[in-house]
């Protein structure tokens, strides 16, 4: 599985050396970000798949600081890259629950391993999204009908148009048509804002 992601590391010699293996396993590197503070801004992007966080990195936010905000707000994988292997600092980072930890000196298959595995870690966590029309009722007070139902659930698990119209067996107009209804219900104009309010 090919991948967008971040790179948050601030030693420049070792980002470039992940770039470099991460696209030879055939990632896409979305972007080396050298500073905790400004991690937050490229960490914000919805088209990320996985970020690549340096446990002790410049500014104000650790990666353990990074990895707590995006476990909250955005709800994407993250794999520790980190020197420390002293207790402290496993359990802190253990607490926030990674999708991988990484010690340097690594290797490419030491990337590979932990990449494949988060993201297969994370895809079955969302295909396990239980979403429920009580659920939706009780919270939103927003009934929805059987198709609404279905398309919402494909739009939070993550699918595109083409999946979720293959799955459900309509058009991708029509997916687009629903798609703008259930913003309006959900008061949300991206799918980014309908996963965080309803996942």
């Amino acid at each position: 599985m090919k991948a967008k992601i971040l790179i948050v590391e601030d030693e420049g010699l070792i980002a470039e050396d992940i770039k470099y293996q991460l696209e030879e396993l055939g990632h896409t590197v979305f972007g080396i970000v050298m500073n905790g503070d400004r991690a937050l801004d490229a960490i914000a992007n919805p088209n990320l798949d996985l970020v690549l966080l340096d446990i002790n990195i410049k500014g104000s936010l650790s990666g353990i600081d990074l990895a707590k905000i995006i476990k909250e707000k955005y709800k994407i994988p993250y794999v520790f890259l980190t020197a420390s292997t002293d207790d402290e600092t496993l359990n802190k980072a253990k607490n926030t629950l990674p999708y991988g930890y990484i010690v340097k000196p690594f290797n490419k298959l030491d990337l590979k391993v932990n990449i494949d595995v988060a993201l297969h870690k994370f895809n079955s966590e969302k295909e396990k999204l239980t979403l429920s029309r009580n659920y939706v009722l009780e919270k939103f007070n927003i009934p929805l009908s059987d198709r609404e139902f279905d398309l919402l659930k494909a739009f939070v698990t993550g699918l595109s148009y083409k999946e979720a119209a293959e799955k459900l067996h309509i058009s991708v107009n029509t997916v687009k048509s629903y798609q703008k209804r259930i913003y309006q219900l959900f008061d949300v104009s991206s799918k980014v804002e309908l996963i965080k309010k309803v996942g």
